[in-house]
């Protein structure tokens, strides 16, 4: 089935530069609903307010990481199901173990370009 390029994204980083990086690496592949969140627990608020087709988060934020967002997210009825991707510059193994048993539907190591981040969509939501 081929990706809604309608579907609304949200990107959690707090990293302005990181933020801008995959707007526009989901820009190039044509994804034009795109919020932002610079911690957990602001895009824990914005999924409250909105259904995301897909969030796409850091691992290494303050106060709530990545995978503690993750599970709040996977923990809450309402957003259990949203697909989730997790981009961390850590490959090391347990991370991924780490995210796998917490619910991911994907994992992206940095860096990236928009071809890897565009398999890692089709892997979760289908084809482009």
């Amino acid at each position: 089935m081929p990706v809604d390029k309608n579907l609304p994204i949200l990107i959690v980083d707090d990293y302005k530069t990181m933020l801008r990086i995959i707007r526009n690496l989901l820009k190039q592949l044509d994804f034009s609903d795109i919020d932002e969140a610079i911690d957990g627990g602001m895009a824990i608020a914005r999924m409250r307010e909105k259904k995301y087709g897909l969030v796409i988060s850091d691992w290494n934020m303050q106060p709530m990481t990545g995978l503690d967002l993750l599970r709040a997210v996977r923990s809450d009825a309402a957003l259990k199901d949203t697909p989730f991707i997790m981009v961390t510059a850590e490959s090391g193994t347990q991370n991924v173990a780490a995210a796998k048993a917490a619910g991911v539907d994907n994992c992206i190591v940095k860096p990236f370009n928009a071809e890897t981040l565009k398999a890692r969509i089709s892997g979760v939501l289908g084809t482009f």
